[in-house]
């Protein structure tokens, strides 16, 4: 299959985010809990070389979102190498199950792909002590919608047709509405496999957020479930396992961070927004709808508001954010010191200028420096 135009030209992305410092999260990676790599001896590459380890030491606990699983995988790789002795251990089950892993005081901090709701947020309190749990964003970019279809590799549909077909309103390739869409392609008559999360998953809410708030008429779950709110479809357990049946099954459909497709080889749906062109699900397409992100938690809380309705010219609107979840105060004295130094690499300018070798994006710059400014402060 083509993926020129679906899977992002990496260089020239690359080159784009340098020049704007734009966010955006395609998020890759296993969902495998594999052990990471042991810490310690030299400063192995240029990337570990201005770490600053700030008295790190042993390990530290991790557990949550999917989609930076490989953006993880490089900090803690470059983290470790630097930073002799140091272990670096990031589950990635799920942002559901990482809050709960954190809420119940199992790790030191927490990935999840949409900020705390309030009831989390209270119950963090009887973990941080005297301080409470804040989302502190440090990766971003497109969830792309992926597909295997033999013949068809520039396939283009629009909010309501997503939502249709994810809500099995639409369940025939050639339904004439994914026709409209696609003038000239050849849409077989044969049934479309949606595969869907099992597990809870922040993508998943994030994709609720953007129909529901695209395509309201077509999509009445709800916004705010990470669990699969709708009928039908098939489930996968995790992002790598909804990009391996994707993978893996013709006349197929999902939905995953963009360097899952990238990896898997799998083709990208363009999104009809109502722009003057269908819009790629590239990282620099998505930095566009990003950029406009506003900041909505108060204090030392980063929590955003994405504009998933944008129809500007170019920008990919299905996006999310991951945020990393710690405590402001009350953080384990024996993980404070690692905790702080990883979380200060993972937001310095060279932990996120690493995130382009998979497919992921830095931060906006004024949004990095307001968490470069928090992360020292935690106690």
């Amino acid at each position: 299959m083509k993926l020129s135009r679906k899977n992002g030209l990496r260089a020239s992305a690359i080159g784009a985010l340098v020049v704007s410092g734009a966010l955006v999260l395609s998020a890759c990676g296993s969902d495998d809990n594999t052990e990471p790599t042991k810490g310690g001896g030299e400063k192995t590459s240029a990337a570990a070389s201005n770490i600053k380890c700030d008295g790190a030491k042993g390990q530290l606990l991790a557990a949550g979102s999917s989609a930076q699983k490989n953006a993880m995988d490089l900090w803690v790789k470059n983290f470790q190498a630097a930073c002799e002795g140091v272990e670096v251990n990031y589950q990635s089950i799920g942002s559901g199950g990482g809050i709960t892993k954190f809420n119940q005081g199992q790790v030191a901090f927490a990935g999840s792909d949409s900020a705390l709701k309030d009831e989390e947020v209270a119950e963090s309190k009887k973990i941080c002590k005297g301080g409470t749990g804040i989302n502190l964003p440090m990766v971003g970019g497109p969830v792309a919608i992926g597909y295997k279809l033999e013949g068809v590799d520039n396939l283009v549909l629009d909010a309501s047709t997503i939502a249709k077909i994810f809500d099995n309103k639409i369940t025939k390739w050639n339904d004439p509405a994914i026709a409209k869409l696609n003038p000239g392609a050849k849409l077989p008559d044969s049934t479309i496999q949606a595969f869907h999360r099992s597990d809870e998953s922040g993508t998943t809410q994030n994709l609720g957020k953007y129909l529901s708030t695209a395509a309201p008429a077509d999509w009445k779950h709800d916004p705010k479930s990470k669990s699969w709110p709708a009928q039908g479809g098939q489930a996968a357990n995790g992002s790598s396992g909804v990009a391996t049946a994707v993978k893996d099954a013709e006349g197929s459909i999902g939905y995953f961070e963009l360097s899952y497709a990238t990896a898997n080889k799998i083709s990208t749906v363009s999104i009809n927004t109502g722009a003057s062109a269908p819009v790629a699900a590239t990282t620099e397409n998505a930095s566009k709808a990003i950029a406009a992100a506003k900041v909505k938690g108060t204090g030392n809380d980063v929590a955003l508001s994405l504009d998933y309705a944008t129809k500007a010219e170019g920008a990919y609107p299905l996006v999310l954010v991951t945020y990393e979840i710690a405590c402001d105060k009350g953080n384990k004295a024996e993980n404070l010191p690692t905790l702080k130094a990883f979380l200060n690499y993972a937001i310095s300018e060279e932990g996120q200028k690493v995130l382009a070798d998979a497919d992921y994006a830095p931060m906006p710059a004024e949004i990095a420096a307001k968490v470069r400014a928090i992360v020292p402060t935690l106690s």
